[in-house]
């Protein structure tokens, strides 16, 4: 082996030990204290010694220096001796933060910065209910079973389902456990068939069956002021959701579905803001909604929006079919895994639920394509200055990694990306800088999404806020 290549050699093998060091103080913060780290919005909690090393080598999207894991692992050493509370820590921001404030006592540093973490106790943990349990119940109930932390925050209490033959609670446990799409569960699963359970990585989920949304004593089950996310999409106003509230032990209803009437549409991020105590039904929007809303609204509020148009390239979903068939939606009856399905959305006009400053001011239109994940909306725009192609990527990069929206923003440029490489992406949209059409006032802006995953982390987010138990951002989330 020459100098050089062992060179290269040694340094990735001391990187290999910084992050296996870091490893078990991520997890005791975590799993004790609800301490999430992440570095630019990617969590580090459970991850490996590799997944750390690539993480941070995202950082070098900020000033093309690759985040020193020195540094980092120094933080997570500091944070392991001070034991704060709950909080979510960006490791790459704060390490910024602590280069450029001069300081040299970087646990002194710390202290201060999390004053009001330090003495935060955890909360009491909130009771969830899955009401569905198809593509994005599922992922939901993943999601939160990975957040458990300290069983202080969401707690997955149950899920209720329409019972589809003798074995359906085998084949729902299959279902969580294996994913053709996302990969496997992340843990172990055990069916508890004489408790009518399943319990994964030691969260006991009781699996209720049920035709009548308004028939089931949540209480029985030890369920007390729980939320109750209804994936079904079967009702979506004010009325047919309000059945869920006549049961005991259910105080909120989520719909992860766009709602109709006056309904609050929450895109996460962007006006869960307006959410209040009053607000017992509410929606999360659709994923489309969620993925552009956020893009829209840092566009608007740096270079101004007269005018767009939203054209939506979208994955099938399950209410298409997969060969020629009787639909009652127009296109949707043709086969959805051999053609390209012009089909409505409304998205567009949705946004202006969370934006009110986009009434009338976009139109929108979608193609359904044959890919079961991760979708992209093309947002073509008239805004009221001009601009440039570098100026407005820029802009985009810089609010990904240090934004106010950086956790449903992302950005990324590289020539051979393509729809697969977006799945499992916790971020609502990611802007495809490569793509990125400018002249004048007019811009083209291609934003990826994985309908699925990114869309549920969306919701998990949301389902946070009503439980309260949304952790302080440090460095704190700034415009």
């Amino acid at each position: 082996m020459n100098q050089r290549a062992d060179a290269h050699l040694e340094a990735w093998k001391a990187k290999q030990e910084l992050a296996e060091r870091m490893i078990p103080l991520i997890g005791q913060l975590y799993r004790d204290h609800d301490v999430v780290m992440s570095v630019h919005g990617r969590s580090l909690v459970g991850r490996s010694a590799i997944d750390i090393i690539r993480a941070h080598s995202f950082a070098r999207k900020i000033d093309d220096v690759e985040l020193p894991l020195e540094e980092t692992s120094a933080i997570v050493e500091a944070l392991a001796s001070i034991q704060p509370g709950p909080v979510s820590v960006d490791l790459a921001l704060l390490a910024n933060s602590f280069r450029s404030s001069g300081a040299d006592d970087l646990e002194a540093y710390l202290r201060e910065a999390l004053a009001p973490a330090i003495d935060a106790q955890p909360g009491t943990g909130t009771d969830v209910v899955l009401y569905g349990f198809g593509r994005i119940g599922r992922l939901l109930a993943r999601i939160i079973i990975d957040h458990s932390g300290s069983g202080n925050g969401l707690n997955l209490r149950a899920i209720v389902v329409r019972r589809g033959s003798e074995s359906d609670l085998v084949k729902r446990a299959n279902l969580l456990r294996r994913d053709s799409v996302h990969g496997p569960f992340n843990g172990t699963i055990k069916v508890l068939e004489e408790e009518n359970a399943i319990l994964a990585n030691g969260v006991r989920i009781q699996v209720i069956y049920s035709n009548d949304p308004a028939s089931v004593d949540y209480t029985e089950y030890g369920i007390e002021n729980a939320i109750l996310v209804d994936n079904t999409g079967r009702w979506r106003d004010a009325e047919g959701l309000g059945q869920h509230l006549r049961n005991r032990g259910i105080s909120r209803v989520l719909l992860t579905a766009p709602g109709k009437g006056d309904m609050l549409n929450v895109v996460y991020g962007v006006n869960h803001d307006r959410i209040t105590p009053e607000h017992t039904i509410l929606s999360a929007a659709s994923c489309t909604t969620n993925a552009i809303t956020p893009v829209l609204k840092v566009i608007n509020d740096r270079f101004g929006v007269k005018r767009g148009h939203v054209e939506t390239v979208h994955s099938y979903t399950n209410d298409q079919n997969l060969i020629d068939n009787f639909h009652k939606g127009d296109r949707r009856g043709r086969s959805a895994a051999l053609n390209m399905v012009l089909t409505e959305t409304g998205a567009a006009k949705a946004v202006s639920k969370a934006l009110p400053e986009f009434e009338g001011k976009l139109t929108g239109n979608a193609i359904r394509v044959p890919t079961p994940d991760v979708s992209m909306a093309v947002l073509n725009l008239q805004l009221e200055t001009e601009t440039s192609r570098e100026e407005i990527n820029e802009f985009l990069r810089r609010v990904s990694l240090t934004g106010a929206l950086r956790t449903q923003i992302d950005y990324v440029e590289s020539p051979e990306i393509v729809s697969t490489d977006f799945v499992g992406s916790n971020r609502a949209g990611i802007v495809d800088g490569l793509a990125t059409i400018v002249t004048g006032d007019s811009a083209v802006l291609y934003v990826w999404y994985d309908n699925e995953y990114g869309y549920s982390c969306q919701v998990v987010r949301i389902i946070e806020q009503l439980s309260g138990g949304h952790p302080a951002h440090l460095p704190a989330l700034e415009e």
